[in-house]
């Protein structure tokens, strides 16, 4: 079976858009996280407040990052 030229020619250019929005600028909560991380070695804060911040699993990913760290 044969894929006429043009049907072709919209497949690539959706799967070129789909490539470019993926490598588009950082998400809000990209940034979010950037700028609660710069703020939590600014201001100090505990542990705790940083894994509140974060979503569950985000938050123990963390948590898991921070001890392998540690044990490293």
């Amino acid at each position: 079976m044969t894929v006429p030229t043009d049907a072709f020619r919209r497949f690539q250019a959706e799967l070129a858009a789909l490539e470019s929005n993926s490598r588009s600028p950082k998400t809000h909560m990209e940034q979010a996280k950037e700028e609660f991380l710069a703020l939590r070695k600014r201001y100090g804060l505990t542990v705790a407040d940083v894994v509140t911040f974060f979503p569950e699993e985000e938050g123990i990913a963390y948590l898991q990052q921070l001890i392998a760290a540690r044990t490293r």
